[in-house]
């Protein structure tokens, strides 16, 4: 199944502070907090989620549709994507604003704080969806990631007028969204990705109770960082998948979007729900041990061996297979 991926497209630049960010908040004074961190190391990567997880389907052979605003400044990285796989046809290119940059400091507990200037993104919402999705390659799901509110508004009612599945990852932004365009985002979506903060924020925010939402979606996905993820749906019981257990952490940028490539690869290939979930995980655990979330390469042996040493050589089989169709 060809996946289309909306969303942004960034530049990440990555510090790492080599102590507890939460020792320097000085509960007394968070009313007025000003802090300067002094870091030991700067990485400067390619990222933004759409890019990332069409990063990672290209990799897996898929070929997915990357759609999203970015300035002059991309020339470099679309060569990059490209030569991954992805294609970028879908991409607008302004002519006065940079691509966006993500800029986030970790520390010794993989505790975050991060800033994101949209730059291009702000375009977003000029990309008709329509002559892009509707041709001969036209996508088995759309997946809408974190973007200009008014872009991922505009095409989850573009994948609704024209009846394709669409994925909802509304994700960081949450924060921006009302109740009612939340709950705009994700009624009618086949797939609902959130982490456990933002499964509680979307509640809040769309007044919606767990089983509310279950009505409007077809699967709510939600992501338990070292837990594994929680997979819900309608009048079934939740199910709990675990994460690859004592994995190598050099840094958590894109992990979540290296878990949904997995499952989406997987589900898009006919893969049971649980099967796609461990695949997930898997692809999870090897982002998490790189630097960057687009510094690392998919060798699905190891995501097959890392399966079945996670979670028996029967969870294997029906990857093993998954995996071979997309070689």
């Amino acid at each position: 199944m060809r996946i289309a991926v909306t969303g942004s497209i960034a530049t990440d630049h990555l510090m790492v502070f080599p102590g507890r960010i939460a020792d320097q908040l000085l509960p007394e004074q968070l009313a007025h907090v000003s802090l300067s961190f002094l870091v030991d190391r700067l990485e400067v990567r390619r990222g933004g989620v759409a890019a990332n997880i069409a990063f990672g389907l290209g990799g897996l052979g898929l070929a997915p549709l990357l759609i999203g605003a970015v300035g002059t400044d991309f020339a470099e990285y679309e060569l990059w994507l490209k030569e991954h796989g992805v294609d970028t046809g879908g991409v607008h290119v302004s002519a006065e604003r940079q691509t966006a940059r993500f800029m986030c400091i970790t520390d010794e507990d993989t505790n975050q704080i991060a800033a994101f200037y949209a730059g291009a993104m702000a375009e977003a919402s000029d990309i008709d969806l329509r002559p892009l999705v509707t041709g001969p390659d036209r996508p088995g799901l759309v997946l809408i990631s974190p973007d200009d509110p008014a872009a991922m508004l505009r095409h989850t009612a573009e994948c609704r007028d024209l009846g394709i599945p669409f994925a909802a990852d509304p994700s960081q932004q949450l924060a921006r969204l009302d109740g009612p365009q939340v709950r705009d985002l994700v009624d009618g979506a086949t797939w609902l990705f959130t982490n456990e903060y933002e499964a509680a924020l979307l509640k809040e925010r769309t007044g919606w109770s767990r089983a509310d939402v279950l009505a409007t979606v077809g699967t709510w996905v939600t992501t338990l960082g070292e837990k594994g993820v929680r997979l819900e749906r309608l009048g079934q019981a939740p199910l709990v998948v675990p994460a690859v257990p004592d994995a190598p952490t050099a840094d958590p940028t894109g992990v979540g979007d290296a878990f949904r490539v997995g499952f989406l690869a997987a589900v898009g290939q006919g893969a049971p729900l649980e099967s796609a979930a461990r695949l997930g995980c898997a692809l999870a655990s090897v982002v998490l041990g790189a630097v960057g979330s687009q510094s690392y390469e998919i060798d699905r042996a190891q995501l097959t061996g890392i399966v079945e040493h996670t979670y028996g050589p029967d969870a294997a089989q029906p990857l093993a297979s998954v995996l071979a169709e997309l070689s």
